[in-house]
């Protein structure tokens, strides 16, 4: 088992997700998405998306 010491914030919350999943399961499990819904995810998935930086986004913003 991993230990907290010297884990990034980020390391440590995937850890704490892993073991909630392990021990409540998935919510979603089962879950059926609605036809309209999965059309337009399928859509949006097709197009290219346009990311921007964090540094950008602060140069725009701030």
């Amino acid at each position: 088992m991993p230990k907290a010491k010297g884990m990034t914030v980020d390391e440590i919350e995937q850890l704490v997700e892993q073991k909630m999943l392990e021990i409540i399961g998935d919510p979603d499990s089962g879950l059926h998405l609605k036809k309209k819904f999965r059309t337009q995810l399928e859509q949006r998935l097709k197009k290219p998306s346009r990311r921007i930086s964090h540094e950008e986004v602060l140069k725009r913003f701030a």
